[in-house]
């Protein structure tokens, strides 16, 4: 079978103020602003191979406005609008920006998802290009920029549902998953289109709005660099919402804090790698420490946010059932 997806290629999130969210990724995380179009603004890790990884849009919320994955081939982008549409998606082809030919969807949990296999390299301007080859530029100067866009953590209704049919119709690898110890509800999942632990993670939304996120997240190169990220941000008067701590799941470092919109990002970097084709994905109990390696803090409260805003009559202000989030909030339970 082919093997369709490759990898996570960018992020599109909106934002109620995009010049202070600009400033803000730009001043205190570490990207490069490379364009501006339609009202849309464009960064860049400063390691990352393609053109852009995260853009900016404006709009009346924080919210995903899509995910995108690039393919394996031509071919499998066709593929893939195929099997799309015989899972009964409708699929919109369009030309988008410095990735040509691509198409966009709306998956069955409300999530908008992008696929494309063109794109424009970056080319670095003289002043920032690295002396080493494969490096697409210098490294930044901003204490622990990230070298790359590393996943999206969305949240849905039915995680193992989510998991399952983007498993069956797009080919992502189910990594792992984690269920209550309290009752046989499923709360997080990973999911992979390669070695990595996971590039699309998905968490339990109690929330009548389909489509939400919970964050993203960039990689830094070592441990060290995330200490001294989390050293800057706290000199910076930025507070951090949760870590620096150790996943269980995946085995990666975490860091998250919050951008002026209030949407999540992650910094992480360790963990392991996993390139068994036939993995079989285990269940994790959160008092087996799935998501908080060492066991030993509670998550915070905020942590259950999403993005937009939860509504509807069925949700708490969180957008999780009252009585999953006092599960997930005990001393053994974070999710990552």
């Amino acid at each position: 079978m082919i093997k369709l997806l490759s990898h996570l290629s960018y992020v599109s999130v909106t934002t109620t103020d995009v010049e202070a969210s600009v400033e803000f990724y730009k001043t205190h995380v570490g990207l490069t602003e490379v364009a501006r179009e339609d009202g849309r603004v464009y960064l860049r890790c400063w390691g990352d191979y393609y053109s852009y990884s995260l853009v900016i849009a404006p709009g009346d919320e924080p919210s995903l406005e899509t995910m995108a994955w690039r393919t394996s081939s031509a071919e499998a982008l066709d593929e893939a609008a195929k099997r799309l549409e015989a899972a009964g998606v409708e699929v919109e082809w369009f030309d988008g920006f410095k990735v040509g030919r691509a198409l966009r969807f709306v998956g069955p949990w409300g999530h908008n998802m992008t696929l494309h296999w063109d794109v424009e390299r970056h080319q670095a301007a003289g002043h920032v290009a690295s002396i080493y080859p494969d490096r697409p530029e210098k490294r930044s100067k901003i204490a622990g920029a990230p070298r790359q866009l590393d996943h999206v953590t969305i949240a849905t209704s039915d995680v193992d549902g989510f998991a399952k049919w983007y498993n069956e119709v797009l080919g992502f690898r189910i990594m792992a998953r984690t269920v209550l110890d309290e009752a046989p509800i499923s709360v997080f999942s990973v999911l992979t289109t390669n070695e990595k632990s996971h590039d699309l993670g998905v968490v339990l939304d109690g929330s009548s709005r389909a489509g939400r996120v919970n964050h993203y997240a960039f990689w830094v190169d070592t441990y060290e660099e995330l200490l001294i990220a989390a050293d800057t941000l706290m000199e910076h008067d930025i507070p951090i919402e949760y870590g620096p701590s150790i996943h269980g799941i995946g085995e990666q470092t975490f860091l998250y804090y919050r951008e002026p919109s209030t949407m999540r990002i992650e910094l992480n970097t360790g963990g392991y790698r996993n390139y068994v084709p036939d993995w079989t994905p285990n269940t994790w109990k959160p008092s087996m420490g799935s998501s908080n390696f060492y066991r030993n803090s509670a998550m915070p409260m905020s942590m259950t946010e999403s993005f937009p805003p939860a509504d509807g009559p069925s949700a708490t202000e969180e957008g999780v059932p009252e009585e999953i989030r006092d599960a997930l909030l005990n001393p053994y339970t974070q999710h990552g």
